[in-house]
């Protein structure tokens, strides 16, 4: 990964897509969000959505699921609340700024931690990774949608090279699963227990993640 990404440079970025990510991510990205809410809400209890965006998710969950959700771009939480007010979603906890990289949440503060498309999009995913860990309370889980590069082939070739330009919109396309396998294998209070491709076209996944009980 030799394109350098920023906290804030991933925020403007988000910003810009404000207006237009619901049009233009949101059929792309329908089944994945539907495969994490049925997921999340199996344990129900605390859910926090980091990478909230515009809220596109939040009519999904179980009304007797508590959820807070946040993200780093103050255009898209906009955009989250007015569907909050507009739906009535009466389960919405919260709606706020906060950092993956650095949650302002007390260690142990949710059942499940659910981070859609979020993972590849951030400057530093482990250090996000941690912190999902660190806030998901024992026998809870870590439910991720992701992308998952190539990482060889004509395909990964053109993920690498598109990079440059990708980071500025907010994402990477070079971006290795084994990047979750390694830091699973850092730590010993969380466990890979699920992962499947989504739709389209084998690009994305399921990621689910356990946090052991006598973590």
């Amino acid at each position: 990964m030799t394109a350098t990404m920023t906290t804030a440079g991933v925020a403007q970025a988000y910003d810009r897509w404000a207006p237009i990510y619901d049009l233009v991510f949101g059929p792309v990205f329908r089944q994945g969000r539907a495969s994490a809410i049925r997921a999340a809400d199996r344990i129900g209890g605390r859910i926090l959505e980091v990478g909230v965006g515009t809220g596109i998710s939040l009519p999904g969950y179980a009304a007797g699921s508590r959820v807070t959700g946040v993200d780093i771009s103050e255009d898209m939480l906009d955009k989250a609340r007015d569907r909050v007010a507009r739906l009535g979603l009466r389960n919405i906890d919260a709606i706020r700024v906060g950092d993956a990289e650095a949650l302002d949440f007390a260690d142990q503060s949710f059942d499940v931690v659910v981070a859609q498309y979020v993972v590849s999009a951030v400057a530093n995913p482990a250090r996000a990774l941690d912190e999902f860990a660190r806030v998901c309370r024992p026998g809870g889980e870590i439910i991720i949608t992701t992308r998952v590069g190539a990482e060889q082939g004509v395909r990964g070739a053109i993920e690498k090279t598109l990079m440059p330009i990708t980071s500025r919109l907010g994402f990477r396309t070079d971006f290795p699963f084994a990047l979750y396998t390694d830091w699973i294998a850092t730590r010993g209070d969380v466990e890979l227990i699920e992962k499947r491709e989504i739709p389209p076209l084998g690009h994305f996944s399921l990621v689910r993640i356990a946090k052991r009980e006598n973590a």
